[in-house]
């Protein structure tokens, strides 16, 4: 995980808070190199890495938090990450609260989330359908970023709301 001068404010957010950013294409370019960073750290262990979440849809506001996803052959594979992770700065979340889904995270302002699941599962093909159903529907994707303005002034201070608060949204997608 590198962060310069030129990512400053374009990523990080305190955890639990919610802080919406405007699209900037340097999002890709910095997924780019943190998937070789991972790549290197665990790719023996992982089959593919993904850019997921609203930095990765573009023209849209998003926590400028970057949401990435390896999928790994087997779930128990992704305790085997936990300690290459950490060695680039990832810390295992082992109360996310999501199922199927191992979270890592990068320090007390995050500017990057890694969820290792199984590839190939519900959790890996339900994300996919999602970034791919916004990237290529632009009315779609306006509707999600007009809700997560709303949401975002609403629970600003509690992460965890704001993300409930879309699930419905992101389950009437998935389920079209």
């Amino acid at each position: 995980m590198n962060q310069d001068e030129n990512t400053r404010g374009v990523l990080g957010v305190e955890q639990g808070q919610v802080r919406l950013h405007p699209y900037t294409p340097l999002w890709a370019e910095l997924y780019q190199q943190e998937k070789e960073q991972i790549k290197t750290a665990i790719g023996h262990l992982i089959v593919d890495i993904q850019h997921i979440g609203s930095t990765a849809i573009p023209g849209i506001k998003a926590k400028p938090v970057l949401d990435m996803m390896a999928g790994v052959k087997r779930l128990e594979d992704a305790l085997l990450c936990q300690a290459p992770l950490a060695a680039i700065g990832y810390e295992y979340i082992a109360d996310a609260g999501i199922p199927n889904d191992y979270v890592f995270g990068t320090g007390v302002v995050q500017t990057h989330l890694l969820h290792v699941v199984e590839y190939g599962s519900r959790e890996w093909t339900s994300n996919l359908y999602f970034r791919d159903a916004l990237r290529s529907d632009p009315n779609l994707a306006r509707e999600y970023e007009a809700l997560k303005v709303e949401l975002s002034r609403k629970f600003s201070n509690s992460r965890a709301e704001y993300t409930a608060a879309k699930s419905a949204f992101i389950s009437k997608v998935i389920a079209a």
